[in-house]
């Protein structure tokens, strides 16, 4: 995931802007890491460079 799309992401569940916590990175792109929700605290894994912005109730 790129830096610049925290700033068209928004949270799923409550439109909340989103918290970037980062386990790894390179240059180019967030590898690992969590989108926390400022607002309703839901966190959204990264994982191999992609978002899963699905609610966990959804999550397969």
């Amino acid at each position: 995931m790129r830096r610049k799309l925290l700033d068209i992401l928004c949270c799923p569940v409550c439109k909340g802007d989103l918290g970037l916590s980062v386990g790894e990175e390179n240059e180019h792109e967030i590898l690992e890491g969590v989108l926390a929700c400022k607002k309703c605290g839901v966190d959204y894994p990264i994982h191999e460079g992609i978002p899963n912005l699905l609610p966990k109730n959804l999550n397969l």
